[in-house]
């Protein structure tokens, strides 16, 4: 009873903390972080013990599913060769400079030094994404800095299993890592394939919003699962399986399901992410008290390892990259990637996952002590990162102005205006409807491509008409509803129609707040 009362706390929190975020536009993410530790300082609050498998399955696949679902085919494929170089080289660098600095500064045995190493060595999906939904990156940069957070797990994996057996066992054969390695990622995109397929073939058959809702929900867990039971890579496999889905998602759902799946995904977006990045927060001080000791400066010590050699490896390669294009080498766009690579749930489910005992019997030395460093990171990590990354990406003059977007829009709604006429016509021409029916069609797309064109030329003077439009169409849709309700209060329609209708006129209000 004590769980359930926490997790509604965490939500009821987490609200409040979206709205002040919100108001205060800084990222929601960093300041549930905030107000988690804020709240776990407060004598009397229970001590908090995240379970490692309440991370790792129930809260890790859709939050990474939701972030790979954003991912855009045709820049990741444009964006591959940075990747691979910092999914693998930057997550080795990373680990081998974390584990160095820990053995140095903490004392704790080389084996589970290298261990907090590989715990924090990737960055984390699902923190990238949600503090980059905030900002207006440039379609490449974002696509980097989501890519390799997404891709990276094989390697972190890998590694991780790797010094368990160490910290455990106390040895690994390093004959079978690269057998390992293959079996985590090509298994990976495997099982993530597979769970695809499956699901586009039932998807494609499906027609009930409700069925259609079920399916989305679970195709994270089905891919994660599947990939898991074969000791394969169940991130890797979330996101394989997000981004073929993600493609095929006009093929698979009509506009009706399409608007259901969204509004259900954010919400389990936003309460999955509120929880997680409130607990990291809450259980800090928790674990903290445990050990009975300050453990800032080490770890403040372990983070700025993290961000150093990041930029020693980011600057060198965009600096090569800039010399082979016949560019000249610019610090803006290296500077805002090393500063993206925040640590989140990933390394939070790791840490929580290291064995209490080794094989021997007796319990693992120093767990506890990797496990807050940890915390200890990933807190500041979405802390520090996380407030200052908005205020470096309007420093590196790399914002996309809103204008750039409205224009995109514009652009995107006139050249569609133009195709619906061009195939008009063409329907026209074989006589396939009546031409009153083609008269009014006429009407309402040459509407459009005019409206397209006003905007394209930059007219401010549509900005007021269309003011004007919505606010005299929400009226009309008052009067409309407020006459749907006396329909149904005087017995004329049921209750399936007053869904039905009022359905369809909230489409149509929601749709006003869109640009044109």
């Amino acid at each position: 009873m004590r769980s359930v009362e926490i997790v509604l706390g965490l939500v009821v929190l987490a609200t409040v903390v979206a709205v002040s975020a919100r108001r205060l536009r800084v990222p929601a993410p960093s300041l549930l972080v905030v107000a988690g530790i804020l709240v776990g300082l407060v004598p009397g609050v229970p001590a908090v013990r995240v379970p490692p498998e309440i991370v790792s399955l129930v809260v890790l696949p859709p939050l990474v599913y939701a972030a790979g679902e954003e991912m855009s085919w045709r820049m990741l494929r444009a964006v591959w060769r940075p990747v691979a170089l910092l999914a693998v080289g930057l997550v080795l660098a990373s680990a081998a400079a974390v584990g160095a600095v820990a053995a140095a500064v903490t004392g704790m045995s080389w084996t589970m030094a290298l261990l907090l190493g590989t715990v924090l060595a990737s960055t984390d999906p699902v923190a990238v994404a949600a503090l980059g939904r905030r900002l207006s990156l440039p379609p490449r940069v974002q696509t980097l800095v989501q890519a390799e957070s997404l891709f990276n797990d094989a390697t972190s994996l890998l590694l991780y299993k790797l010094a368990v057996a160490a910290a455990v066992a106390g040895s690994f054969s390093a004959g079978h890592a690269a057998g390992e390695f293959a079996l985590l990622a090509g298994g990976g995109v495997a099982a993530g394939a597979v769970a695809a397929t499956v699901v586009s073939l039932v998807r494609r058959r499906t027609e009930d919003p409700v069925l259609e809702t079920v399916i989305a929900l679970i195709t994270p867990y089905a891919a994660y699962v599947l990939a898991e039971s074969v000791h394969a890579s169940g991130v890797t496999a979330v996101v394989v399986a997000a981004v073929v889905l993600g493609r095929k998602a006009p093929a698979l759902t009509n506009a009706g399901i399409r608007l259901q799946l969204e509004a259900v995904w954010g919400t389990v977006v936003f309460l999955l992410e509120s929880v997680v990045f409130s607990l990291i927060g809450l259980e800090l001080p928790t674990l903290v008290r445990e050990l009975h000791g300050s453990y800032l400066v080490p770890a403040a010590l372990v983070a700025a390892t993290l961000v150093a050699v990041r930029v020693a490896w980011v600057f060198p390669l965009s600096a090569l990259a800039a010399w082979r294009g016949g560019r000249r080498p610019s610090w803006e766009v290296p500077a805002v990637v090393s500063w993206a690579g925040a640590r989140g749930v990933v390394p939070l489910a790791a840490a929580l996952a290291i064995p209490l005992t080794a094989d021997a019997g007796g319990p693992l030395g120093d767990r506890d002590l990797v496990v807050v460093l940890a915390t200890c990171v990933i807190a500041i990590s979405l802390v520090v990162q996380g407030f200052t990354l908005a205020p470096l990406v309007r420093a590196a003059g790399l914002v996309v102005p809103a204008a750039h977007g409205r224009r995109e829009f514009a652009l995107a709604r006139l050249r569609l205006a133009q195709a619906a006429r061009a195939r008009l016509e063409e329907l026209a021409d074989l006589e396939a409807a009546p031409q009153v029916v083609i008269e009014r069609l006429r009407v309402g797309v040459q509407d459009r491509i005019e409206r397209g064109e006003l905007r394209l030329d930059g007219d401010a003077e549509i900005d007021g008409v269309l003011a004007d439009y919505r606010r005299l169409r929400r009226d009309l849709i008052a009067a409309e509803t407020a006459e749907l309700h006396r329909l149904h209060d005087s017995g004329e329609i049921g209750e399936g129609t007053v869904r039905e209708v009022q359905r369809l006129l909230d489409l149509e209000d929601s749709a006003l707040d869109r640009p044109v």
